[in-house]
């Protein structure tokens, strides 16, 4: 079995956008319990924190369910040209 250079890219993009989120996630939740309230996350970088897990998550899920279609496409592909390479002997 092979991996393809668009499923390892695609794996990759998974691991980035989902490994970033949780990490965003993880911060936002260590803010507010160091005493962050609302007002303080308005300003600075905390914005972009707090919006990173609403956007990267189901980013994440529609990226795998394409990796899973690309995936079965290439396998279900491979398997029909391996069994007409072995009908024609």
């Amino acid at each position: 079995m092979t991996i393809h250079r668009n499923e390892r890219v695609i794996a990759y993009m998974i691991a980035a956008i989902v490994g970033l989120s949780i990490l965003a996630f993880l911060a936002v939740i260590i803010g507010t319990y160091s005493g962050l309230d609302a007002k303080d996350f308005a300003s600075g970088i905390w914005p972009a924190v707090y919006t990173l897990p609403l956007i990267g998550l189901p980013i994440g899920f529609v990226l795998i369910i394409v990796l899973l279609v690309i995936s079965a496409r290439r396998r279900a592909r491979e398997a029909r040209t391996a069994s007409t390479s072995t009908s024609k002997r």
